[in-house]
């Protein structure tokens, strides 16, 4: 398993769009922590950090700690949304995550060595229809 990412977040009071225009203002992106059976909880994170994990790859697959006010929280990303002219973070959305509990994701589909492919070098192509794959339906036994 992959190493727990740790990120820096801070409260934040007011909800709607007039709060989260004036945690943009300051430089900071807003938040929210929901589920785990606890009410969502609006936080806000530093615009830099959440900017570079978005575009290194892999942020809806993994798993954070997030310092708020000295406690952590374990989450997972399950959404995010991005400014439709500059492609920069507007609102990211967490699931809170409890021991025990279970998660289902979807994991992102990527093809590796297509230059080494001797289909490709005799002049096909790569044609990926699903570009993730969905969670499985779960089973009941």
């Amino acid at each position: 398993m992959a190493a727990i990412k740790q990120l820096a977040a801070v409260t934040r009071s007011g909800t709607g769009k007039g709060a989260a225009r004036s945690v943009r203002r300051e430089g900071r992106v807003p938040a929210v922590i929901y589920g785990g059976g606890e009410s969502p909880e609006p936080i806000s994170i530093e615009f830099k950090d959440i900017n570079k994990l978005i575009y290194a790859g892999h942020f809806l697959t993994t798993i954070f700690e997030l310092d708020i006010a000295g406690r952590t929280e374990r989450v997972l990303p399950r959404d995010y949304q991005l400014d439709v002219v500059t492609d920069k973070p507007v609102h990211v959305d967490f699931l809170r995550l409890r021991a025990g509990s279970r998660v289902r994701i979807g994991v992102p589909v990527h093809v590796v060595n297509r230059e080494a492919s001797p289909g490709l070098k005799r002049g096909g192509t790569v044609n990926l229809v699903l570009h993730s794959l969905p969670p499985t339906p779960s089973r009941t036994r």
